[in-house]
């Protein structure tokens, strides 16, 4: 860690963080951890923790306090089945006894309840995507009945209204990427900073001797469109490993040649190894911002990417990586066979000079100066209305000795 980040210890006020759920270590998470090391004494607060999962790594010595969700059954598998109710859970969340509370969330971390002298900072890994992107997958879980696709139609435009009016508890936006903060203006009219997520490139060693395998890692659920890189390969014949687990391993099994390994979930250093051989990383979601394509090219891969949302951002097209701009198994083969073509025009060297600005110092230093910064701001506000609350009190005084006197 830099130098900078014991600054963090000398803000003089309280601070309390919010997350919405701590189930599985994924990006949000590791935003989360970037955070509790910046605020040591802050507690968490979070919808549901799995206390025996990965993310003990997160709350190791530190208080978590977790909604009325925690003690309903299947935590770890079926807290989403409880979406209805989240917005009432993380309300109940009672972080009154903090000047500042830092949001950290993806889904409903940012409703939760604050007094009008408290600083409210919210990380926004993206607007609630079970409210604004999901709604066809909550139709196809509802099947062909009339009443379940009605129910789903009415919770999803439930949570959106609810979503909005939550956004007005915040009195700070924060974005991890220019894709999410426009998203931020289009549903909420909000503007926010942006400030990308920390990845911890110093886990990765680059190597200029790649194998000819390619590989995705991501979590296997549909927007993720692993797929359409699954037929993408079955036709090519290219070798490919996927690692990641989730509802989709099945079907993927399913639909994948001999030429394509899923290998499931995988530790932290077996995904390392695979990053430093491989050829080049394919990804084809549409991603707020999208922790694997740096990772991949901190390891000194090459990316090929869809090129829409984060991906722009952290990849520079004909430099570390390709976009292909539709999602289709024909626009996935075309781009790795030009990616094929001009292989020889990628530096390791390159690619990992730009992962090096996504490091974590860069993100705890950014983050406490806007926190250090939107304090002070806040602080004086309330010094102003603190004032103007006392001549308002002295003029009625005023006014009520002189009627009293007549």
């Amino acid at each position: 860690m830099s130098e900078d980040v014991p600054r963090a210890r000398s803000l003089g006020t309280s601070v309390a963080l919010v997350h919405d759920w701590l189930t599985t270590l994924g990006g949000a998470e590791r935003v989360l951890e970037a955070l509790c090391q910046l605020f040591p004494a802050a507690p968490v607060y979070t919808l549901v923790w799995v206390t025996d999962g990965e993310t003990r790594r997160v709350t190791e010595g530190r208080v978590v306090r977790t909604s009325f969700l925690q003690h309903f059954p299947g935590d770890r598998r079926l807290y989403r089945l409880y979406l209805p109710l989240m917005p009432l859970a993380v309300e109940s969340l009672d972080v009154s006894g903090y000047e500042v509370v830092i949001s950290s969330t993806h889904a409903v971390a940012k409703g939760v309840r604050t007094r009008w002298d408290q600083l409210h900072i919210s990380y926004v890994h993206t607007p609630m995507r079970y409210a604004w992107d999901l709604e066809n997958v909550y139709l196809d879980v509802a099947g062909a009945s009339r009443v379940m696709g009605l129910f789903a139609r009415l919770l999803l435009h439930y949570l959106r209204t609810w979503d909005v009016a939550a956004a007005n508890r915040v009195d700070v936006f924060v974005a991890n990427s220019k894709h999410v903060a426009g998203r931020i203006w289009k549903l909420y009219r909000r503007r926010a900073r942006v400030i990308y997520p920390p990845v911890d490139v110093d886990r990765f060693i680059p190597r200029a001797d790649r194998e000819e395998f390619y590989i995705t890692v991501t979590r296997l659920v549909p927007y993720k469109r692993v797929d359409l890189i699954v037929r993408a390969f079955a036709r090519l014949g290219r070798p490919l490993v996927v690692v990641g687990d989730g509802p989709e391993l099945r079907r993927l099994r399913g639909m994948a040649s001999a030429n394509v390994r899923l290998v499931g979930w995988q530790p932290d250093e077996v995904v390392r190894d695979y990053l430093e051989r491989a050829q080049a990383f394919v990804f084809a979601a549409e991603e707020d911002f999208g922790i694997g394509p740096v990772e991949a090219q901190a390891a000194g891969a090459p990316v090929i990417a869809y090129g829409r949302g984060g991906a722009l951002e952290s990849v520079v097209e004909g430099e570390t990586g390709l976009f292909f701009y539709e999602q289709t198994v024909e626009a996935v083969a075309e781009a790795v066979l030009e990616f094929e073509r001009r292989r020889g025009e990628f530096s390791v060297e390159r690619i990992r000079a730009n992962a090096e600005r996504f490091r974590k110092e860069r993100f705890q230093r950014e983050f406490m100066a806007l926190v250090e910064r939107e304090w002070e701001r806040f602080r004086k506000r309330l010094e102003r209305f603190g004032r103007g609350q006392g001549e308002r009190k002295a003029v009625r005084a005023g006014l009520k000795s002189g009627a009293g006197g007549e």
